[in-house]
């Protein structure tokens, strides 16, 4: 059967409703919330501080350390609590993401650590993360260039569509699903972040970068209105 019909209702370019706050974690230097639907990610910002241990420092720049983690009923089946091979990967290309946005050099032989927990999961848990990590190093007053906004463009069948869920992410029949996730930064529009599960050809893939680009305008709003102080809450 042809893919016609999302199975959440929504049209093909509707991102779902979403949910943004700063300031969740009282403790921290920075922290926001950021939610795609169902997906819920709290991140938190710890530092500028220095480097330990001292062979990891870098005398002329800092780092962005980062550790992603899903609480172990964030999903239908329990996850394995703790670090997982996933996990620490997710860790890497988040700080990837961020590292190219941060002004790192203002932080020579320091670290800034970057938190993110995902409370609840229902596919795109890495672009709901960053999301939430860009609004937390913000409010902690670190020196960004420019803010970054991430979202999954899957492919199915012959259909572009924004922000996939779980149920798309496993669609089986006709052509099958691609999952797209992208990072973009808020004024260069340059991508930070891209991974490709699937295949697809390079004219759908163009039509996937300008889906991701006007959704990252859409999720850039979103965290600007909850950075100047707005809570957002589109879900019911």
């Amino acid at each position: 059967m042809p893919y016609t019909k999302r199975p959440d209702k929504r049209k093909m370019d509707e991102l779902r409703p979403i949910k943004t706050e700063i300031g969740v974690v009282p403790n921290a230097d920075g922290s926001a919330l950021f939610a795609f639907g169902k997906t819920l990610a709290i991140a938190a910002v710890y530092g500028p501080k220095h480097l330990h241990p001292q062979h990891m420092q870098k005398p002329d720049r800092g780092l962005i350390r980062c550790n992603y983690n899903m609480l172990p009923f964030s999903v239908t089946e329990r996850a394995r609590p703790g670090p997982s091979r996933r996990s620490k990967e997710i860790g890497l290309i988040t700080e990837n993401a961020l590292s190219g946005v941060v002004d790192l050099t203002r932080f020579p032989s320091s670290v800034i650590d970057v938190e993110i927990l995902i409370i609840q999961a229902n596919a795109s848990t890495r672009c709901a993360g960053i999301n939430a990590a860009a609004m937390a190093l913000a409010h902690a007053g670190i020196v960004m260039k420019e803010m970054v906004s991430s979202v999954s463009i899957g492919k199915i069948d012959d259909k572009i569509v924004t922000d996939i869920i779980k149920e798309e992410e496993d669609w089986k029949e006709g052509e099958g699903a691609t999952d797209i996730p992208f990072t973009m930064t808020s004024n260069s529009k340059d991508i930070t972040h891209l991974q490709l599960d699937g295949n697809i050809s390079t004219k759908r893939l163009k039509e996937a970068v300008e889906a991701a680009k006007k959704a990252c305008e859409k999720i850039l709003d979103y965290q600007t209105r909850a950075l100047k102080g707005e809570k957002i809450n589109e879900i019911n």
